[in-house]
């Protein structure tokens, strides 16, 4: 595990849930800015394939990612149409939409031990899971945002 992503680790202890298929997924507290209903999207032609569109959110036009697509999941729809929700995620000035499945619950990661991610999962740069953390009977996956948003290490853009 690189020394930005452990650090993120250790000093983060709060997370928001969500699933995508069967598996759980954590984002920081810190970057998650709101969650919203699934709503009608534009599509951008030419875009990378999990990018689902753009969104018109108070005055910001705003990317919303298909979480399945982006993670390297099979695509197949949601258990719950109702239950799907965007997850706006802040970081380093810009906003993303990441689309789950459900939203869960806060969870803390205080006292539990963090691994990094199966190593399976290392091969890819831009693989947006940096560790996961023992819950219940599981396992969740967590998410550095700035993985997620394919941003480079220098100005913030989103790659």
């Amino acid at each position: 595990m690189n020394a930005p992503v452990a650090g993120l680790l250790s000093e983060d202890r709060q997370w928001l849930s969500f699933r995508i298929g069967a598996q759980v997924y954590a984002a920081r507290l810190a970057d998650v800015s709101e969650v919203i209903r699934d709503d009608e999207l534009t599509p951008v032609p030419g875009s990378a394939t999990d990018l689902l569109g753009v969104r018109h959110l108070r005055g910001h036009i705003v990317p919303v990612m298909d979480g399945r697509r982006r993670l390297g999941l099979p695509e197949q729809p949601a258990a719950d149409p109702h239950a799907v929700r965007i997850v706006m995620l802040s970081h380093a000035g810009q906003l993303l939409g990441l689309k789950v499945d459900a939203v869960g619950e806060l969870l803390s990661s205080e006292g539990l031990d963090i691994a990094p991610p199966p190593p399976g999962r290392a091969c890819r740069d831009d693989d947006p899971v940096c560790g996961v953390m023992s819950w219940r009977d599981g396992f969740v996956a967590l998410l550095d945002a700035r993985r997620l948003y394919r941003l480079d290490g220098g100005d913030g853009d989103v790659a």
